[in-house]
């Protein structure tokens, strides 16, 4: 009957958009909440905002250069600001919650296209919502902020799910259209993707053999001609890696013995997992390729461990342990698939509804525990959506600092955005003498950048002793105009509120 079936298609909407929300709130809650410029929109905003004004950040701007490059993304959110009119905060909320979105469908289309129950969809989805550290990777599987990696991620595992389905160029496109978000993350799936056409879609490999040639040329004629022979080869020297000693997801070899068990654990967990699935029955060939292809990324990984080992630059800076991400979304689907609908025996054939829903029940509760636990046990007091910056004394201070001249240029803590919840860049969009983690992780793509770090962490010192003598030598020599600080310092104030004074370095 037509009101019968107007009801049911009423109902599988709703069930949709209830689970695209449950997923939503899952996902925030197990990262702690949703926050704007922490951790590295240190980097994100700046640029973005220097794509709006070329004005701001001439000095700092060399080095933010050395990561813009790499990135579309940037300039793409400063045309969107442009045409909409829309702050930072709207734009990267709306970001964050349409990579969300893009992710939840993604993993839908991925479990439909591996699993033969919508329960088991259910297990994936819930299951991708527990976020964690990819073995000692610098990747989480989620984060509490505006992230182009992950939507890069979201975009990727939408090319997997559409190559399974049949339509490889479309998962290729898809796979590029990530690299085009997050370069060292997109260029992954492409790999991926590319490798799992190669072998399972025979139409598929004269075209990608072209392609392959294409590119292989094009980067030749990109070495040898474009200068680039000389920086694909430089070994990164000791004064350069000094700065980069706490980024120890860089350097395989200075992981815990537990991160390279498991690390190696992830190929024989994919081939297990697989060889269950292929004495199901259900295992095609289009997901022998995808197999193919997540063996082909740990191969590239153990091939690229000498390199790194040996701090050549440029396999380094391509973070190739990221591949594990990848991996391990296979191995979640799988795992999932075995804990969920694997066959029994026939004389438990009759429990297999009942396990899939105490399974399901037993991961969404899971999920659920954990989230409320990491937002409001593990970050008390910590607002679930935080949409602008932090409401206190340094967001004043900023605030202040945000309507000086643009090429004002500040002294600060250089811890003051792990201590105080953002940084100078972020929340005031001025220059800032030095911030200790963001510029540390400028370092990765220039030895210049490196040597700049190495050189004013001499010069500040301990932050916490200075002086007005030395902070009138700094200004002087690299020309600041402001320092902000908790301690008093005998210079004339320009600003103060309960916890933060802000000096002027140029009127004594």
């Amino acid at each position: 009957m037509p009101h019968v079936e107007a009801w049911r298609r009423t109902t599988a909407v709703g069930v949709a958009l209830g689970a695209t929300l449950l997923f939503v709130v899952l996902a925030t809650l197990n990262s702690g909440g949703y926050r704007y410029g922490v951790s590295d929109q240190a980097f994100y905003i700046p640029a973005i905002r220097h794509h709006l004004d070329p004005q701001l950040f001439l000095r700092d701007w060399p080095m933010l250069a050395s990561q813009d490059r790499l990135n579309v993304c940037t300039a793409a959110v400063a045309l969107a600001a442009r045409i909409t009119g829309l702050s930072l905060p709207v734009l990267f909320c709306l970001t964050y919650i349409a990579t969300l979105l893009v992710l939840f469908w993604a993993l839908v289309a991925l479990g439909r296209a591996l699993f033969r129950s919508w329960w088991t969809v259910a297990a994936l989805v819930a299951a991708m919502t527990l976020r964690h550290r990819v073995v000692q990777t610098g990747v989480n599987t989620l984060e509490g902020y505006m992230h182009p990696r992950m939507l890069a991620f979201a975009v990727g595992t939408a090319g997997v799910a559409m190559f399974l389905r049949g339509r490889s160029w479309l998962a290729l496109a898809l796979a590029a259209a990530a690299s085009l978000v997050h370069p060292t993350t997109g260029v992954w799936f492409c790999a991926w993707v590319g490798v799992a056409a190669w072998v399972s879609d025979r139409r598929a490999r004269t075209p990608l053999a072209a392609a392959a040639v294409a590119l292989g040329a094009a980067a030749a004629a990109w070495v040898a001609w474009g200068g680039a022979a000389g920086a694909l080869f430089t070994r990164m020297d000791p004064a350069w890696l000094s700065v980069l000693g706490t980024k120890d997801y860089l350097f395989p070899s200075a992981w815990h013995v537990w991160a390279w068990v498991l690390m190696l654990a992830y190929p024989v967990l994919v081939a297990l997992l697989h060889r269950s699935r292929v004495r199901a029955g259900i295992a095609g060939a289009r997901e022998r390729g995808l197999v193919a292809g997540s063996l082909a990324l740990f191969v590239v990984l153990l091939a690229s461990l000498p390199l790194i080992a040996a701090r050549f630059a440029t396999a380094v800076q391509l973070q190739v342990p990221r591949v594990l991400w990848m991996i391990e979304l296979l191995i979640t689907a799988c795992l999932v698939w075995w804990l969920v609908e694997r066959p029994l025996r026939a004389r438990a054939a009759a429990g297999i509804p009942r396990r899939r829903l105490v399974i399901v029940g037993a991961i969404a509760l899971f999920a659920a525990t954990r989230g409320g636990y990491v937002t409001f046990v593990e970050h008390p007091g910590r607002a679930v959506l935080q949409l602008d910056l932090a409401a206190g004394d340094w967001r004043d201070a900023m605030g202040w600092l945000a309507r000086t001249p643009a090429s004002a240029h500040v002294l600060a803590d250089p811890g003051h955005a792990w201590k105080y919840g953002s940084s100078v860049r972020a929340a005031a969009g001025r220059d800032v003498f030095q911030e200790e983690a963001k510029d540390a992780a400028f370092a990765l793509y220039s030895r210049a950048t490196a040597i700049r770090v190495l050189t004013r962490i001499g010069e500040i010192g301990d932050f916490q002793q200075m002086s007005a003598v030395r902070a009138r030598a700094l200004a002087e020599q690299y020309d600041l105009d402001y320092l902000v600080a908790e301690q008093p310092i005998d210079l004339r104030v320009a600003y103060r509120n309960a916890r933060f004074t802000i000096y002027s370095l140029k009127e004594w």
